[in-house]
């Protein structure tokens, strides 16, 4: 673990629509560490024809409150590039599958030989 990078992690429900999570920059001994902002981030589910689906998005925020407010916000944002992100999965799957070219035709037996008859060298 990087000793320079630890936080402090609390949770936040309003027990309906999703849950915060407040980072707060700790030292290695554990002590506050103030040279460091504390971050926010919002977790939710988007519910899909095949089961929820979490969304977790960070919330732009100096204070607790102000995460609060800024919840909604950032959860549209974090949806929208959620689904950008599913959009381009779904193309990127759909460009690799290769068709062959007009006309072709495979050899007996499919692209590996055989056909079913055992063939001795």
């Amino acid at each position: 673990m990087d000793a320079a990078s630890l936080y402090r992690e609390e949770m936040y429900t309003d027990r309906k629509i999703g849950t915060l999570r407040v980072l707060f920059p700790v030292k290695s001994d554990g002590s506050p560490d103030t040279a460091r902002p504390a971050l926010y981030q919002g977790e939710a589910q988007l519910m899909t024809n095949m089961g929820p689906l979490p969304i977790s998005f960070d919330i732009e925020a100096r204070t607790l409150a102000e995460a609060v407010a800024g919840y909604a916000e950032a959860t549209k944002a974090g949806i929208e590039r959620a689904m950008r992100e599913l959009q381009e999965m779904r193309r990127q799957a759909s460009s690799s599958i290769v068709l062959p070219p007009a006309g072709a035709s495979l050899p007996p037996g499919g692209p590996l030989g055989g056909g079913g008859k055992i063939q001795m060298p």
